[in-house]
């Protein structure tokens, strides 16, 4: 399972725009503004891209929600529905979003059980921006009477992100770290 890491060259790219804090140079890899965007129709780790973060040496929170994601059961082959929440602390790089909205439509026609669709997630992105954490926590729609809410994370060595991984793990709860349970029912 290759995942694309696309690297800038050491050299400063020229800016030639005004209107971002990118240059074009640093833009050109990636499918953002496509006349067509092609959706991937079996799982694809290969669509993820990253970008590098301007800050490494900062620690600030990046939270994705997915209110839309789907798979499929591998045993019935009926679609699961689930929101899913990906925090992270990049460290040298970040996940560009549009990509990532396709990684996780690609999902659609993917059979696994919910456990291992987030851990997949995890690992994925893990492997791709080796942050210095990262959560994924999956809410998905009860079916059968009973909800599944999956949670995987990582972190690098730095025992501060391993002490946080292991509080956030410790005290992990449904709801806890996303929307609390009395919001939704």
């Amino acid at each position: 399972m290759a995942v694309s890491k696309k690297k800038t060259s050491g050299k400063k790219a020229k800016k030639t725009s005004s209107k971002s804090g990118r240059s074009d140079a640093e833009l050109k890899d990636f499918a953002l503004g496509e006349a067509k965007t092609d959706y991937p129709d079996t799982y694809a780790p290969n669509v993820l891209e990253a970008f590098d973060n301007k800050n490494p040496n900062s620690e600030a929170w990046t939270t994705f929600l997915c209110t839309e994601f789907t798979s499929l059961c591998p045993k019935t082959g009926q679609p699961d529905f689930a929101r899913i929440y990906i925090n992270y602390i990049a460290d040298k790089r970040m996940v560009e979003s549009k990509s990532l909205k396709l990684y996780l439509f690609s999902f659609r026609n993917h059979g696994d059980f919910h456990e291992d669709c987030v851990q997949t997630i995890c690992d994925d992105l893990q492997k791709l921006i080796n942050p210095k954490y990262l959560e994924v926590i999956g809410e998905f729609t009860p079916r059968g009477g009973i909800a599944i809410y999956p949670f995987a994370s990582c972190s690098n060595n730095s025992a501060t992100f391993k002490k946080l991984k292991e509080q956030r793990f410790v005290n992990y709860a449904p709801g806890k770290y996303t929307v609390p349970l009395s919001r939704i029912y």
